[in-house]
């Protein structure tokens, strides 16, 4: 398999692997409006929290890195907007101008999506610097918890998906 579609599939499968749990680290929470099962396997959610018993000191930590966290993302999406648009209409263009041609170049296809995926990896990877922070507060127990948690709530998903996909067939 070529580098490229190795990196495609990697920025594509490892927001599967991660679920839902940064949604849920920073600030979400099941307000009962979600569809699926979102949330449900394995995330880290307000019940997750009270099952690990975090200490005040602890939920303040959280907070204060959820508002840093939500004042940095409203910093960083109130910068010009037109540069943002311009972009963003440069690279719908580029795809455009790729799928449109007569004759496929799969060189520029190749490098168009090395850029997707090296942008959507800087994504994930300041996503999961963020988790980890976030994560750094628990104590070496609760994140032993947490993993036990997690785990029980995979297998009842997988078991709930199973039954799904049996129901389906």
């Amino acid at each position: 398999m070529k580098m490229t579609k190795k990196l495609v599939l990697a920025a594509a499968v490892l927001p599967l692997m991660l679920g839902t749990a940064s949604a849920y680290a920073f600030g979400g929470g099941d307000k009962g409006d979600h569809k699926g099962m979102h949330g449900k396997c394995g995330g880290f959610d307000k019940k997750v929290m009270r099952q690990l018993d975090l200490t005040d000191a602890q939920k303040e930590q959280l907070k204060e890195i959820r508002e840093a966290n939500h004042a940095e993302m409203k910093a960083k999406h109130a910068g010009n907007k037109s540069d943002k648009m311009a972009q963003m209409k440069a690279h719908h263009e580029k795809v455009q101008a790729l799928v449109l041609a007569d004759n496929f170049d799969e060189a520029a296809a190749n490098d168009l999506a090395s850029q997707m995926v090296e942008k959507q990896t800087e994504l994930r990877v300041a996503m999961l610097k963020k988790q980890h922070e976030m994560m750094s507060v628990l104590t070496p127990e609760q994140k032993t918890q947490l993993k036990e948690i997690q785990q029980e709530r995979m297998a009842k998903c997988a078991e709930k998906m199973g039954k799904h996909m049996n129901r389906d067939q």
